[in-house]
């Protein structure tokens, strides 16, 4: 009989090596199915790496969704679920299963929230927080400037090499979800914080930057590259000495990139693609925020408002 440890194991071997999918992706599937079997060796009373393949069943699948339900919220229990049906694919295609027991179980539906995003004055607030005197300063500006320039997941910031900025297009190119490229525009001001940052680089960092962050635009003291972890601490320090009210996450610049946009008259379509989303129906999502100034404009133009 096949354990479905092993399995496992093979999948996420091949999800890393054949499918070339990043290191985030191969993390998230990991702790999904980890999750997994553990749910199927306490509903068989078994230990983990005793849980056969076929303990996969129907019933099996439908339970561990409506546990993760309990714990999680819906988009959570819905990746989860996601990661289940690409296991069984494998299994299927491995021949470690006959039937495919995801077959009629369908995500549960996200909730619907809004992004939370700031005001045009709160975001130049927080802009302007971190001092121009110093290295540090000069650096966090730059990295707030240009996350809300071009509108950018943290993840995107981080992985910017100085070969993706051209500043005599004005463009970046940016290495999104799924490792897809995409070019973005990137405002005066972003690249004016970039160039005053970049020549006090050699003062804020106290070492040569390993080999694999030579080229990287955000470092650390010790040179290496800035983390995900670490631009939100920075956040969250600007957020207080900004006076900006309520919490902040480097995300919500993004989400407020996209909602001034809307606000200023955009084309959803090309907020769409500097956003790096697959589906407009993602990028429709920031039209519900801006329900104000849709008012605004019905009261103002409509003949019988």
């Amino acid at each position: 009989m096949a354990m479905l440890q092993a399995r496992i194991d093979e999948f996420l071997r091949a999800l890393e090596t054949e499918a070339n999918a990043s290191p985030h992706t191969v993390r998230s599937y990991a702790s999904d199915l980890r999750q997994l079997l553990d749910f199927l060796a306490a509903r068989t009373g078994c230990a983990p790496g005793r849980v056969g393949c076929t303990a996969l069943d129907r019933d099996a699948i439908r339970a561990f969704l409506v546990d993760r339900l309990r714990a999680n919220r819906r988009s959570s229990a819905a990746r989860k679920l996601s990661a289940v049906k690409r296991l069984v694919r494998e299994l299927l295609r491995r021949n470690a299963l006959r039937t495919d027991p995801t077959v009629g179980i369908q995500a549960p539906r996200a909730e619907r929230r809004l992004p939370n995003h700031l005001s045009v004055d709160d975001t130049f607030r927080l802009l302007d927080a971190p001092a121009t005197d110093t290295p540090a300063g000069l650096r966090d500006r730059a990295l707030l400037e240009v996350t809300y320039s071009c509108g950018l997941r943290v993840s995107e910031l981080v992985g910017l090499d100085w070969k993706d900025i051209d500043a005599a297009l004005g463009v970046v190119r940016v290495r999104g979800k799924g490792r897809k490229e995409r070019i973005v525009p990137i405002g005066a001001g972003a690249l004016a914080a970039l160039a005053a940052y970049r020549g006090r680089l050699d003062e804020l960092c106290r070492r040569p930057p390993p080999e694999r962050d030579r080229d990287a635009v955000f470092r650390n003291r010790r040179g290496g590259r800035l983390t995900v972890r670490s631009v939100a601490r920075f956040v969250d320090r600007y957020t207080l000495t900004g006076g900006v009210a309520g919490k902040v996450s480097p995300h919500a610049l993004r989400h407020s990139f996209a909602t001034h946009l809307l606000g200023a008259g955009a084309d959803l379509r090309a907020i769409q693609e500097m956003l790096g989303h697959a589906s407009l129906s993602t990028t429709q999502q920031y039209t519900h925020v801006d329900l104000a100034q849709l008012m605004s404009t019905y009261d103002k133009s409509h003949p019988r408002a």
